[in-house]
């Protein structure tokens, strides 16, 4: 599967893809759908950090896409990212999402980053799965903290280290 840089011409792919998965689960804590505009900010403010927003593309549009962005706003923080991965409804259980993540990783560590957090809702299993089959390590369950659909959700930070093994543990 073809991955590479997504461009502006990739935005309404994207925005649709994110605004489905607002729509129908809980894997984005928001209840009102994405603009253009906002997509377009949020692309741009990714390009000014040299952060990647990474598109699957098998050449019928985009598949899916992963980016990562600063954990925390302080200093303390500079060295964890926190990814987001969303793959279109058609695409889904077809590895892209893997893909996708898995190369992240380079970017990151090119960036001097240390640690990549996954922050998954606690129902979605086939992400939790997913990420540990990719080496993150499960970390804290926040019990009732976003809400959606009428309902509690609980979040899992779960984290991968990018640098040479056993180094800051």
């Amino acid at each position: 599967m073809p991955i590479r840089p997504a461009t502006e011409a990739d935005l309404p792919a994207i925005t649709a893809i994110f605004n489905d998965v607002i729509a129908t689960s809980a894997a984005i804590y928001a209840d009102d759908p994405f603009t253009l505009e906002d997509r377009a900010a949020w692309f741009a403010t990714r390009q000014a950090l040299r952060y990647p927003v990474l598109v699957a593309d098998e050449g019928d549009g985009v598949l899916g896409l992963a980016s990562f962005g600063d954990f925390r706003p302080w200093p303390g923080f500079r060295h964890t990212v926190e990814h987001s991965v969303h793959i279109r409804a058609d695409a889904r259980g077809k590895g892209l999402g893997s893909a996708l993540v898995a190369a992240l990783f380079e970017p990151a560590r090119a960036l001097g980053k240390h640690v990549m957090i996954a922050g998954v809702d606690v129902a979605n299993e086939g992400s939790i799965r997913m990420h540990e089959r990719l080496g993150f390590l499960r970390g804290a369950v926040l019990r009732e903290v976003g809400r959606k659909f009428d309902r509690w959700l609980d979040l899992e930070f779960m984290q991968k280290f990018l640098d040479a093994p056993g180094a800051g543990r």
